[in-house]
């Protein structure tokens, strides 16, 4: 794992760090709040964009397919319940670790992709984002899925590994050892601190 280079146009990723989410992971949860939120304060220093990514499944059309294990309200009756519940429990709400400043672009994504039916590659674009340093939780849904799609929309990818959990470790680990050394660097966040661009 290592990182050799930061584009000078980067924009940190932050996906999924919300009440609903952010819990049962197989790393201590508060390490990887922590350290996300080193990140976004490090990037925002540097002048550089932060986004702050939750996502909202309930009436997806994904949400509508057969599966085998549902991770989302499937049929009207329970996604009429979801969308009453999910207000009251927060599960949508950003956790308390991760401060939001006026600044940050705000995306809410339906799917797994955060750059699927949302203003995501746009706005990076106005802002001439050729790379992106992503972390959150899950690593093996949220994150892969928006990192396979960076990849396919040409963007260099950075994953900061101590940023980044999922509630299976075998999970967690295909993407870390699998997928994200295919199509992107992946370093800690220290590391990846320390090749932000000075100067912007």
């Amino acid at each position: 794992m290592m990182i050799t280079e930061i584009d000078k146009n980067t924009a940190l990723v932050l996906i999924d760090l919300q009440k609903g989410i952010a819990k049962d992971t197989v790393h201590p949860v508060k390490d990887v709040l922590a350290k996300a939120a080193i990140l976004a304060n490090a990037f925002r220093l540097a002048g550089l964009p932060v986004v702050i990514v939750h996502v909202n499944p309930v009436g997806a059309d994904w949400a509508k397919a057969r599966v085998e294990k549902p991770s989302a309200p499937q049929n009207t009756v329970l996604q009429t319940i979801a969308k009453v519940a999910m207000p009251i429990t927060g599960f949508t709400d950003i956790v308390p670790e991760i401060i939001i400043k006026p600044s940050d672009i705000l995306i809410e994504k339906k799917t797994w992709n955060a750059f699927f039916n949302t203003s995501l590659h746009e706005q990076l674009q106005k802002l001439k984002v050729t790379g992106i340093v992503l972390g959150g939780i899950s690593t093996s849904v949220g994150v892969e899925g928006t990192a396979r799609a960076a990849s396919e929309l040409g963007y260099n990818i950075s994953f900061a590994s101590d940023a980044t959990s999922d509630k299976i470790l075998e999970a967690y680990n295909h993407s870390m050892t699998n997928i994200f050394p295919r199509i992107g660097e992946i370093g800690t966040t220290q590391d990846i601190i320390s090749h932000l661009p000075v100067g912007k």
